[in-house]
């Protein structure tokens, strides 16, 4: 299985460089293998330290790739910091007191600009760090195209607008990926990313109320999200495996377990049963859900890639270089 599983994925990784032309501008394999050869083991090494610390990082550093790219692009945007006329997108709705991992990614740019100055990107950081982290909690490995350089910009605006709420419907849903050159599968292979990780009470006390909750689950987080004071509490995405990438994620969601109602809309207000089949494929065949997971990754992370002379490579991922 796992032998069938690494073919699979040479397979699509194959697939995907051809169709990386169309829009992926000068990404490609092994970037760096010249100009800094030890940056991919640099991140993949840190990222394992920062995962043992502390288990939750890896569902972190994943979750600072999606926030990053749907916002202007694949760049680094959202690892600026407020600085002359930057306002940054940490201090948007979405990623304020939530979004986390910009001390790992610092420590790793720090190594980084030892070995190789000037050379590896905060953004190609990102896509690194995010790759290693699935594989490091049980998922899929894939190769990841580099090249990509950092805005001199961000957007707090843009962060507020482009990143989905935990209480978004299934048709704002579809129609934020659409935004961002996703589809519809896109959409449901990527929602796995919820297999790991965690969300705050404040977060889905909507969701305790609903109708289509399974009895004990809404009794569990009635208990946990019992008043105000309780808002930063934490309850994990997947309550079954939440510490592993796996496929449980949409095993959950048929059972009536998803945390969010931004995850639950995926079988609750799917009328055409399109997105439904897809979730329930994915709830048995965790094989599938991998290679589909790799695919749409991989179109994410070339969503408005800078390349060539655009943008920098910053000297800290923090500020633009003076």
């Amino acid at each position: 299985m796992e032998m069938k599983l690494w073919v699979s994925l040479i397979v699509v990784s194959a697939i995907t460089t051809t169709a990386l032309g169309d829009f992926g501008g000068a990404l490609v394999k092994g970037f760096y293998k010249e100009s800094c050869p030890l940056a991919e083991e640099i991140v993949k090494h840190n990222v394992e330290v920062a995962v043992l610390k502390d288990p939750r990082m890896a569902a972190s550093l994943l979750r600072l790739q999606f926030h990053d790219c749907f916002v202007l692009g694949c760049d680094a945007s959202v690892l600026l910091d407020t600085h002359g006329d930057i306002l940054s997108e940490k201090q948007a709705t979405p990623n304020v007191n939530s979004l986390r991992g910009f001390e790992v990614i610092d420590y790793i740019k720090y190594l980084l600009e030892e070995a190789c100055p000037l050379t590896v990107s905060c953004s190609d950081i990102i896509t690194m760090a995010a790759r290693d982290s699935v594989f490091l909690r049980g998922g899929p490995w894939w190769e990841v195209y580099l090249g990509r350089r950092d805005s001199l910009k961000a957007s707090f605006a843009g962060a507020n607008q482009y990143i989905p709420a935990p209480n978004t419907s299934l048709e704002g849903l579809i129609i934020n990926f659409k935004q961002q050159g996703l589809d519809i599968q896109d959409l449901i292979a990527l929602s796995g990313a919820h297999t790991i990780g965690k969300a705050r009470c404040v977060s889905f006390k909507q969701r305790i109320v609903q109708p289509n909750i399974h009895s004990t689950f809404r009794r569990i987080l009635r208990s946990q999200c019992k008043d105000s004071s309780r808002d930063n509490e934490l309850s994990p995405l997947d309550i079954q495996t939440p510490a592993y990438f796996d496929n449980h994620y949409y095993i959950n969601l048929l059972k009536g377990r998803g945390l969010l109602i931004s995850d639950n809309v995926l079988v609750s207000e799917d009328h055409e049963g399109e997105v439904f089949r897809k979730v329930w494929e994915y709830a048995v065949d965790q094989e599938l859900f991998f290679l589909d997971f790799v695919e749409s990754m991989l179109k994410m992370a070339n969503i408005n890639v800078l390349t060539g002379i655009e943008g920098e490579i910053r000297e800290s991922c923090r500020f633009v270089n003076i």
